[in-house]
């Protein structure tokens, strides 16, 4: 078990991207069943509001630092974390050892013209992972048709991307339906997949500054960034 960082009371994992991905793959052939949230500001200010989605967040079996507001975080509160762990990264590192171990992966949210595309875009770039199935994320609710279509799946990896603070409550109410699995809610991934949306240049990941290239490319996300100023305040504040 590793050591926790909390920030804002929400308790990170203090662990490396390979430390990460070196627990999860033991896990994954351990056949255990695993929540992972990659958790960053925005979703932390949205658990001091919702109590119950911070329980859903803190019920996760790994609670991953995405987000460079989240090492500043808990650098100012004097327990820092190793490093950022981007969720996008982590799940293409899963997708590496799914292909490598020949896995089974159920592909759940976007747009269907997007999930289409990224999933042709995974079978060429990824030849060693059974499609275990996808469905496009506009349905209403928690539909019971959707979770039974992934438990007859019988996937090894799920990854959900309908957004938070649904694609974790997505996972937590259907995850008694498996008894194995990682279960994992990955925002806008597929869009990134797909070629829809492209990533930062490496130059600007490696300074951190990705939020900023995301805000240059996409200036409607200025709202969704505001939260990193108010974030850091509460840290203040909580110091």
């Amino acid at each position: 078990m590793s050591k926790k960082v909390e920030v804002l009371g929400v308790e990170f994992d203090h662990t490396t991207k390979t430390e990460t991905i070196q627990m999860l793959t033991k896990r994954l052939k351990a056949r255990k069943k695993t929540f992972v949230v990659t958790a960053n500001p925005e979703i932390v200010m949205y658990a001091q509001r919702d109590p119950e989605y911070k329980k859903i967040v803190q019920s996760a079996d790994y609670i991953i630092p995405d987000g460079i507001g989240i090492i500043m975080g808990a650098k100012m509160l004097n327990n820092p974390l190793p490093e950022r762990i981007p969720g996008f990264e982590l799940m293409k590192d899963l997708l590496d050892v799914a292909d490598r171990e020949q896995l089974k992966v159920f592909f759940l949210g976007a747009k269907e013209q997007v999930l289409h595309k990224a999933i042709n875009n995974i079978q060429q770039d990824y030849p060693g992972i059974h499609i275990a199935g996808y469905h496009h994320g506009f349905f209403k609710g928690n539909d019971p048709d959707i979770a039974k279509m992934v438990q007859a799946a019988n996937p090894d990896m799920v990854f959900v991307a309908l957004g938070f603070p649904r694609q974790e409550q997505w996972i937590s109410q259907n995850s008694h339906l498996f008894s194995k699995g990682l279960f994992m809610g990955v925002g806008g991934s597929f869009d990134v997949l797909s070629g829809k949306v492209k990533r930062a240049p490496a130059i600007w990941r490696k300074l951190n500054m990705e939020w900023l290239y995301r805000l240059i490319k996409q200036p409607h996300r200025w709202k969704r960034m505001a939260f990193l100023p108010l974030f850091m305040l509460k840290v203040l504040r909580t110091k």
